[in-house]
């Protein structure tokens, strides 16, 4: 029987790690409601489940490329699997709101270093004209945990209890524990350099901050000093971390490596990408939810085809990169998606939900030719001893977009509904008010079609030539790197 390639079982150990994470997000947000019942807390307080989760995310997703480097990435990604899996075991058998709060501060920390450990991994493994072929292996848990997140939450909190969303993990995340120590081997760099920990404090807390002050700004309003505090600190901190990490030599955010043209223009092109896609999906729950009554299970399921368009286009973007290169699908993509914002805006209250599960079918073609390229592109000149470094940093511009998408729409939708509500007076009609409410999705799905317009314009100054090394063997040099000149520009 012939054996796996070794690059296949790390593509389904990271899968599985993948999958845990993603599916606990999508899977919580379901039973937010339950849970406050149950512990009887406040919204203030119950939203820290989130938020504390958030916050130590932020804090371990800058350091988790050094901790590889340092100590390894098998016994890393080790690590986080444990971590999380052992947390979602304590959230699972919490008794109150206090304990499931730090629990998910636990968790924060295991999925701060899954994520792009498994990515640094996973791009070692494929060699960089393969990488089209990695970025299409992780379209399985990016779309496939997502659909099915809402619909298996509210069968697990309807039919069962709301500690099984959390029970849930322990058999993936065992799966993910169990390949790790039989089939991975373990990377250790030469040099990876003394622990920075003016960096890491400095990441941590800017990015905590930031991400914390996006999202009380989008729910709170961005009038209270507590939101523009939270804004200017977060400001100054990375300001400061820029400063620290261009100035020593072993940084814990390696800045430099965006002198590489291509890594720069991906995570540029990512932060737009992200932003405008979570940013609708953010959205069209909402209004197939409290504008056409549909439940959280049947809005799951008009969304669900989102997951399908990115899968059946992954395997074909996949086999065209290396012919078409990054930039004309990447254009493609964008376009696609912000074509699909911009249907959006012709949306009514009468308009039949199968119209709408199309829309969220191209909506997962235009994601699946936008992130395929756009993933194998901008690591094209990492070579593997920066490949750690590399992917922290690509998280973190992940999280931000996803922050930062989700608040300007939210902020949009907010602001226009008040503003569409109050032009109408008290006397306004039940059809009236609901109308006015529909004009504010309208322009917010505008502001989506803005983070289309933005990516398709960085994405038109990408150069083929500079991701030649993941397009075809012998393309470039695999092992070039962002310090070298053949990638600035």
């Amino acid at each position: 029987m012939r054996r796996l390639e070794y690059k296949w079982l790390v593509a389904t150990t990271f899968v599985f790690g993948l999958v845990m994470q993603i599916l606990d997000l999508t899977v919580l947000n379901v039973a937010l409601a339950t849970l406050g019942r149950e512990f009887d807390a406040d919204p203030g307080t119950l939203q820290w489940v989130l938020t504390g989760y958030m916050v130590s995310l932020a804090v371990f997703i800058p350091a988790s490329g050094w901790l590889s480097d340092r100590f390894g990435s098998k016994r890393t990604f080790q690590l986080a699997v444990i971590t999380f899996t052992a947390a979602s075991v304590l959230c699972g058998l919490a008794t109150n709101i206090e304990m499931l709060i730090a629990a998910r501060v636990l968790q924060g920390i295991g999925g701060g270093m899954l994520v792009p450990v498994g990515q640094a991994m996973l791009y070692r493994a494929f060699p960089p004209y393969e990488r089209a072929k990695a970025s299409a292996v992780l379209i399985i848990p990016t779309t496939v945990a997502p659909a099915l997140g809402p619909l298996l939450g509210g069968f697990l909190v309807d039919f069962a209890s709301w500690r099984w969303i959390f029970f849930l993990n322990v058999p993936v995340g065992s799966l993910a524990l169990l390949f790790t120590v039989l089939f991975l081997r373990e990377e250790i760099q030469d040099r990876p350099g003394r622990f920075d920990l003016p960096g890491f404090v400095l990441a941590g807390a800017g990015l905590a901050i930031l991400l914390v002050a996006l999202d009380r700004g989008a729910q709170d309003g961005w009038g209270g000093a507590h939101v523009w505090g939270s804004l200017i600190a977060a400001a100054g901190l990375v300001a400061a971390l820029i400063w620290r990490e261009l100035a020593v030599d072993e940084p814990m955010l390696d800045l430099r490596l965006l002198r590489d043209r291509i890594f720069a223009s991906g995570n540029m092109v990512l932060l737009c990408a992200t932003g405008g896609m979570f940013g609708v999906f953010f959205l069209l729950p909402l209004y197939l939810q409290t504008l056409r009554g549909l439940s959280a299970l049947e809005a799951g399921i008009v969304l669900m085809p989102q997951a399908l368009g990115m899968v059946a286009t992954s395997q074909v973007t996949s086999r065209l990169y290396p012919r078409v290169g990054p930039r004309r699908l990447l254009l493609s993509g964008l376009a696609i998606s912000g074509a699909v914002s911009l249907s959006l805006w012709f949306v009514a209250l009468s308009t039949p939900v199968w119209v709408v599960a199309c829309l969220t079918f191209l909506m997962g073609v235009g994601m699946g030719t936008t992130m395929i390229p756009l993933g194998a592109a901008s690591f094209a000149r990492i070579g593997a001893p920066d490949m750690g470094r590399a992917t922290s940093l690509f998280n973190v511009s992940r999280q931000v977009a996803t922050a930062a998408g989700v608040a300007v729409l939210a902020t949009v939708l907010v602001s226009r509904t008040r503003a569409e509500i109050a032009d109408l007076g008290a006397t306004a009609s039940a059809a009236a008010r609901a109308q006015a409410q529909l004009d504010a999705y309208h322009t917010s799905f505008l502001a989506a079609l803005g983070f289309a317009v933005l990516g398709i314009i960085v994405a038109s100054f990408i150069r083929d030539t500079d991701a030649a090394p993941s397009m075809r063997r012998g393309g470039g040099s695999g092992e070039a790197t962002a310090r070298e000149p053949a990638g600035v520009g």
